[in-house]
């Protein structure tokens, strides 16, 4: 064990004196709001940094280059650690707040879950609300993925550390001939996109700081607010529509925008066989909701209806968790349709979590020509998505995921009854942490948060949000006996 871990931790240094660099943007923020959060800050950055280099140091050593598997053990620890560290400033700014709910807090920031246990969010201070939401637009992109960008330094292949937390099924594509490249750009489009977000916010009504905290919850899909109430606080049809925009934006695959932008064209985005089925997938919902809301007399005309809908299905389905209205209250069909759009929505290489929008559709494929064989039993076609042949092993891969997904909610959601949750809340809980959607339904409602929540209860959903992020797979290979051999 200690052949893996002596290594590993070694690089692990060097991520957490990078971690500590995300403090200098809430130093800055303390320095102009002056609202008694600077030295908490500059602690808990000296406290990283100092943390990182003993450990860099400590296991000098034993560097190596990295194998394939270490980068599973890696990733896992970095965004335990991080939440770890990230859990400072919560815990010297508020008082009372234990180290479960701080812990709970910040990696729902990091896994950009978006669920939160905390009230009051409006009277935080301004600096501690814009540090919630730094660690929702660093967990958007993924550290791994910065760290890969910027440190190529940390002597470590990129490669094994890019597939280890990178989302989707294709994990070996690369944008560039170079990993680092590959990750700068992707970087370089989401910092991009978010500015221009940024000041969309700005344009339709909100302040510097609340456009900057929404715009790095929109881009990263973790749905954090500055206030209790959400999105439905600001009570703007403007706000919602670009919201909705960016949301969508963050929820195709971000190397199709880089390749969109590289070629000058928005042909890429036609040619994207899992983003046309998204957008499909969504604007259909979007449409039967409110039709169906209407109906039932939840709304009194369709614009109405139209409009609610969409920025709270299109929040839930791109497993970002904003809020507008408390869709608990909606007739059941409505919300639970939601929950299930967040399990299979999103683009592979989008900010957002869940099942994936491809691993859809090869499923969807694959029962197809299972259907076609019981008609044609030596029928032999080829797995397509769109013009791209789907290799045997990827579909395996997948329907290894899928099982693995579905035993996850299940055993969680178990391990929630079981402590006394009600099956609702808990079905719903493990459902939007485990797909990094944020509210459920009832207790973990859009109108309520998770702070009612046990001890107990709040680390099975922590462990939830942990899977989801780094899809399953990368946290339970390092529980199999023939991980750790060497």
């Amino acid at each position: 064990m200690l052949y893996r871990l002596l290594p590993v931790s070694h690089v692990l240094g060097g991520m957490l004196m990078l971690f500590s660099l995300a403090y200098l943007m809430p130093i800055a923020s303390a320095l102009i709001y002056a609202d008694g959060t600077l030295l908490d800050f500059v602690d808990a950055m000296l406290f990283s940094l100092a943390g990182g280099f003993i450990l860099w140091f400590g296991t000098r050593r034993h560097k190596r280059e990295l194998k394939p598997r270490d980068g599973f053990l890696l990733v896992t620890l970095t965004w335990l650690l991080m939440a770890v560290i990230a859990t400072l400033p919560l815990l010297l700014l508020i008082d009372g707040l234990t180290f479960t709910h701080a812990f709970f807090e910040t990696m729902s920031g990091l896994t950009t879950t978006g669920a939160t246990v905390l009230s009051g969010l409006e009277h935080l201070p301004p600096t501690l609300n814009l540090w919630r939401h730094e660690l929702n637009w660093l967990g958007g992109m993924g550290i791994i993925v910065l760290a890969v960008a910027i440190l190529p330094l940390l002597g470590v292949g990129g490669m094994q550390l890019y597939k280890a937390e990178a989302t989707g099924v294709m994990k070996d594509a690369k944008l560039t001939a170079r990993i680092a490249d590959t990750a700068k750009a992707l970087w370089l489009v989401y910092f991009g996109i978010t500015l221009v977000c940024i000041l969309s916010l700005r344009l339709v009504g909100m302040n510097w700081l609340d456009a900057i905290c929404h715009a790095f919850a929109a881009l990263s899909l973790g749905g954090f607010s500055t206030y209790d109430a959400s999105v439905g606080h600001f009570g703007s049809p403007a706000i919602e529509a670009v919201l909705i925009f960016f949301m969508l934006v963050a929820g195709i695959n971000f190397a199709t925008h880089f390749t969109a932008w590289h070629s000058r064209s928005w042909r890429t985005y036609w040619r994207d066989t899992e983003a046309k089925a998204f957008l499909a997938l969504i604007f259909s919902s979007i449409l039967v909701c409110a039709l169906y809301l209407l109906a039932h007399g939840t709304y009194p005309d369709f614009p109405l209806a139209l409009r609610h809908v969409a920025f709270n299905l299109v929040s839930i389905a791109t497993d970002s968790g904003f809020a507008s209205q408390d869709y608990d209250r909606w007739p059941m069909f409505v919300p639970l349709w939601m929950l299930f759009l967040s399990c299979i929505s999103v683009s592979s290489g989008s900010t957002g979590g869940g099942i994936k929008m491809i691993r859809t559709l090869i499923l969807a494929r694959q029962g197809l020509i299972e259907l076609a064989r019981l008609v044609h039993p030596r029928l032999i076609a080829p797995l397509k998505i769109g013009a791209t042949e789907i290799p045997p092993q990827i579909a395996s891969a997948v329907l290894g995921f899928i099982f693995l997904y579905i035993l996850a909610v299940g055993e969680l959601t178990f391990f929630l009854v079981a402590s006394g949750l009600d099956f609702t809340s808990s079905i719903t809980a493990i459902v939007a942490c485990i797909n990094n959607a944020g509210p459920g339904l009832n207790v973990v409602g859009p109108a309520q948060n998770y702070g009612g929540l046990t001890d107990f209860q709040l680390w099975v959903c922590t462990f939830a949000m942990l899977l989801g992020r780094l899809e399953v797979l990368s946290v339970f290979v390092l529980f199999t006996p023939a991980f750790w051999r060497r």
